[in-house]
């Protein structure tokens, strides 16, 4: 692949939710955007309309396709089952307030969550897609969710996956993975949590 064809990778987390605006963990279950989100979502549009996207996939949960279809992308969006949330297991719909409560030491990117997915399970997600990306061309969107996402950025430039607790997500935000250099072997983070309702990037 050559430098002027490798990837464009356009991170989107997903509009704000009642849970997402809580503060609570929200995996499985499938919440739609609350007002102040689906307007968020509509500001997505006016950034990204001037940018041509060869691909644009989607988390199955419905806030995340909500979302990339008010961005603009209805007829062009595709889920993979591989940009869902995090599955938060027993702890899926509480906040980490209530979580600590039970375990006061507990940390998502550390011990992952009882019942549901493991910080190496996430991180094997987030491999095939970076390994998927890479022989792609072109800007490419992808509209999932704030832990996962957090996650496939930390992978994409070489961390382990739990450095991803650094990367902190805000809903309706755009990030973007890219090259240093236009290098193919020096995978970079070009723009993070990006969360301007206008404007570009």
């Amino acid at each position: 692949m050559s430098a002027t064809e490798l990837p464009q990778i356009y991170l989107i987390r997903h509009g704000e939710t009642d849970w997402s605006r809580s503060g609570r963990h929200t995996s499985h279950t499938d919440l739609p955007l609350t007002a102040a989100g689906e307007e968020q979502a509509l500001g997505l549009k006016d950034r990204l309309h001037s940018l041509p996207f060869s691909l644009v996939w989607s988390s199955p949960r419905q806030r995340a396709q909500r979302t990339g279809m008010l961005a603009g992308f209805a007829s062009s969006l595709v889920v993979n089952p591989d940009l869902a949330e995090w599955h938060y297991g027993d702890f899926e719909g509480l906040t980490t307030e209530e979580i600590r409560q039970r375990n006061p030491d507990w940390n998502l990117f550390q011990q992952g969550c009882p019942g549901g997915e493991s910080l190496e399970q996430v991180g094997r997600r987030a491999d095939r897609l970076v390994a998927t990306l890479r022989t792609r061309t072109g800007n490419i969107a992808l509209f999932s969710h704030g832990h996962f996402l957090r996650v496939l950025a930390a992978r994409w430039v070489g961390w382990p996956a739990a450095e991803g607790r650094r990367l902190l997500l805000k809903t309706g935000s755009i990030s973007v993975l890219s090259f240093e250099h236009n290098c193919p072997d020096e995978p970079a983070i070009g723009h993070w949590n990006n969360g301007r309702q206008t404007g570009a990037i």
